[in-house]
């Protein structure tokens, strides 16, 4: 079957006519009437203004407007049908990834995964992170006017505390305080504890001893 614009070219050409002549007489743009002879729609504007252009060209060359048309509307049609069908079928060489949509469902599933997630991490933290050591007494570079100094700290209960290298029992909440005996000058108490992990967190307290005479 002779396409439209192969016949709208033959014709063109049996009258000399050149593509901007028929441009300048239809007030049709030349790369629309080039289009329109490949049977390149795709290049041509909406629907309503391609088929005024096929009706124009073919009264200008003086074949049946009609039957004109009606062919280009079973071409038209044809290709928006081929357009429809997998583009590897279409022998056009593109490949486009497919379009996925997200449902309530896999926005769902993510969220009850991401709240697992979050709660193995809090209930097995101790395996990741260093434990807790908060030493509240002595402060840093303290002076202390005695020899009997209080050592105050708080930690995780479940871990085990060492003050000065002595493991030492903690309360329930994690909490522990003795009073120690130092030297006189500048010196340092260590605080170490260590989780079921073997995880370890050091602290290191200076102070200045100068007892009182």
């Amino acid at each position: 079957m002779i396409r439209i614009g192969a016949q709208f070219q033959e014709e063109r050409k049996k009258q000399n006519l050149s593509l901007e002549e028929v441009a300048r007489a239809t007030k049709i743009r030349v790369d629309f009437l080039s289009a329109i002879e490949r049977g390149d729609y795709k290049k041509l504007p909406v629907v309503s203004y391609a088929h005024g252009f096929v009706r124009n060209y073919a009264r200008f060359l003086g074949l049946p407007v009609e039957k004109s048309l009606a062919l280009f509307r079973r071409e038209f049609d044809e290709k928006k049908s081929i357009e429809v069908l997998p583009r590897g079928l279409t022998n056009q060489g593109e490949f486009s990834l497919p379009k996925f949509r997200i449902g309530r469902s896999t926005i769902l599933i993510a969220a009850v995964l991401l709240i697992i997630v979050f709660f193995l991490l809090f209930q097995y933290r101790s395996a990741f992170f260093n434990p807790d050591l908060k030493v509240e007494a002595p402060r840093e570079n303290q002076t202390v006017n005695s020899l009997i100094v209080e050592v105050k700290c708080k930690t995780d209960p479940n871990s085990t505390l060492s003050v000065e290298n002595e493991q030492v029992p903690i309360e329930k909440n994690g909490s522990f305080r003795k009073e120690i005996t130092v030297f006189p000058g500048r010196t340092s108490i260590d605080f170490q504890v260590e989780n079921k992990f073997g995880i370890i967190t050091a602290v290191k307290r200076n102070i200045i001893v100068k007892p009182s005479d």
